[in-house]
């Protein structure tokens, strides 16, 4: 790094924030911390099922659900929209993290499985005497918890490299993503791949010996996925306030600038893009156990592409809309498959004309401009 920035270039009418949390943002944060760690426990578990205050199990699942789809928002949110790289691949990491999840998971359930071996059930079917080379370390918790971490990390980091090193970006780089997810739903579809073919992973039981059915296992799941989501809005929030985070900005809109200045774009846009494929994979981890399954269908094409709507919708570069986004959306999709499920397709595609016409900065960028002009009428 040759020569110092000393004012990063201004985002395309998008607030970018600049300071440490203020008295609203600590309050917020913490009725956060509080809603997660104390009251939905509270609510789930002390509140008796016929009270009307009563968290059911079912809103418990969904909601933990959701909270690992925010965290990938969250990811496409420093990738896309702190530093203008479209990614339509983040399903991938979220897949691979899952399968390393579940790999785990599947040792866990022992001889309890419909043929009674100490192989899981798809490996008796295919008459593999053996586990497969890669599930060495599947009966680790601690060795499986650092495939979840290293093999998108390393993946994303090679693939990364190569293509920001081409200088691949735009259009060009969404289309590479998607293909890559594409060609990796085709191979983990494949038998002798050893991840499950079609039907991939399900039926788990436990998880560190204890059952994933009990209710106390559920609530410490949601609450270790509230926490992390958490951290990371922290992280990334601390992360896009440093000199490190105004350099990905400025690459956002105008890398040419940027270079010309004397920075080497390469080891931001790889840094920040290996950061994110990680926070998708530990969303993927903590997805599983509380689904209860993980296929290839999470790395289909539409799998990546809702994490973008998730973003859109929320409000690029603004950290808490593509957590709203996420919310928003999947809470809608959840209502609308129950009530009009052959409609929900349409009020998809309706929602995402809607935001790109009307609130091209989201929901959080709608909300602010109208709180502006209330301002502005009252002065």
């Amino acid at each position: 790094m040759s020569a110092v920035m000393t004012s990063p270039l201004p985002a395309a009418g998008v607030a970018v924030p600049r300071s440490a949390l203020g008295p609203k943002g600590w309050t917020a944060l913490m009725a956060a911390v509080i809603t997660v760690v104390v009251l939905a426990p509270v609510l789930n578990m002390l509140v008796p099922a016929g009270s009307a205050f009563h968290l059911s199990d079912y809103a418990v699942a969904l909601i933990g659900k959701i909270m690992c789809y925010a965290i990938c928002a969250l990811a496409m949110d420093l990738i896309w929209g702190y530093t203008g790289i479209l990614s339509l691949g983040h399903g991938l990491f979220f897949a691979l993290g899952g399968y390393g999840m579940g790999m785990y998971l599947m040792r866990q359930i022992g001889r309890d499985g419909s043929y009674g071996a100490d192989i899981p059930d798809f490996m008796v079917f295919l008459d593999w005497k053996t586990v497969p080379w890669h599930w060495t370390l599947s009966e680790s918790f601690i060795g499986q918890m650092l495939l979840v971490v290293l093999v998108p990390g390393l993946l994303a980091f090679v693939f990364g490299f190569f293509a920001f090193r081409s200088r691949i970006k735009g259009v060009y780089f969404s289309i590479i993503t998607q293909a890559m997810t594409f060609a990796a739903m085709l191979l983990f579809f494949r038998n002798e791949t050893g991840f499950g073919g079609n039907n991939g992973f399900t039926d788990f039981k436990r998880i560190l010996d204890v059952p994933l059915a009990q209710p106390s296992t559920r609530m410490v799941l949601f609450v270790l996925t509230g926490l992390t989501l958490i951290g990371f809005y922290l992280m990334a929030r601390w992360l896009v306030n440093t000199k490190f985070g105004r350099v990905l900005q400025a690459i956002r809109d105008a890398e040419n600038r940027v270079m010309f200045c004397g920075y080497n774009p390469l080891a931001y846009k790889l840094t920040i893009w290996t950061i994110s494929a990680v926070m998708c994979a530990i969303a993927g981890a903590l997805y599983v156990p509380q689904v209860g399954i993980i296929n290839p269908s999470e790395m289909s094409a539409a799998a990546s592409i809702e994490i973008a709507i998730w973003t859109a919708v929320g409000g690029r570069a603004t950290l808490i809309g593509p957590i709203i986004g996420a919310f928003f959306v999947n809470g809608a999709k959840s209502w609308f498959t129950v009530a009009f499920p052959e409609f929900w397709l349409y009020f998809l595609g309706l929602l995402f004309v809607v935001v790109t016409l009307f609130l091209p900065h989201g929901i959080v960028g709608g909300v602010k401009k109208l709180f502006n002009k209330q301002a502005e009428v009252k002065a």
